[in-house]
């Protein structure tokens, strides 16, 4: 299998039609996407239930940020060929079908098919602020499992690129990692 993982959002919908953002990374694979979301996960269940997902490709890193820290309520547009939704403020997004699964206890694999995809804006790049978010945004979805001098110590590395090159989203996100981060520890203390 391919290791090379790409951060991404993966929109979902319940049987019901409400909507699940969740940053997760996804490989591509025989001209499809694996996905192997932990358990439990609200986008496994509706990936399961409904057969249906969005990849949504994005630079802005306040979803990635917020998701991991309780802001999962992103503007959202109809998919275009399947039931469920797309990120507004996705750069491209591709429509999936479960093809197949290999279930397992704690992250099934599963295979996707691509039904449509479409791009809706120019990806210009990254900047290193947004590289360190994404990469805070993971400490933060490991703050159970990872000890709390590894996570001070890497938080204080990703300052500086937030530091030297990040604009007012970055910020934004940043601030809301830094906090959660902070909440963790204090309930340690």
């Amino acid at each position: 299998m391919n290791d090379l993982i790409y951060e991404t959002v993966v929109s979902t919908v319940s049987t019901a039609g409400v909507a699940h953002v969740a940053p997760m990374g996804a490989r591509y694979l025989d001209g499809g996407v694996v996905l192997m979301p932990f358990r439990p996960s609200a986008t496994l269940d509706n990936i399961l239930a409904t057969g249906h997902a969005v990849l949504n490709v994005v630079v802005d890193t306040r979803v990635f940020a917020g998701c991991v820290t309780g802001r999962r309520s992103w503007p959202t547009v109809p998919a275009e060929r399947i039931p469920g939704v797309r990120l507004q403020a996705a750069l491209s997004h591709v429509e999936l079908r479960l093809a197949g699964q290999n279930d397992d206890v704690q992250r099934p694999r599963l295979q996707l098919a691509r039904v449509h995809e479409v791009q809706h804006a120019p990806f210009v790049g990254l900047n290193r602020a947004q590289a360190a978010v994404l990469e805070g945004a993971v400490l933060v979805s490991r703050l159970h499992l990872l000890p709390p001098e590894k996570v001070a110590r890497e938080m204080a590395y990703l300052q500086i690129a937030i530091d030297k090159t990040a604009g007012p989203e970055e910020h934004e996100a940043w601030s809301w990692l830094t906090a959660a981060v902070a909440r963790q520890y204090e309930t340690q203390t």
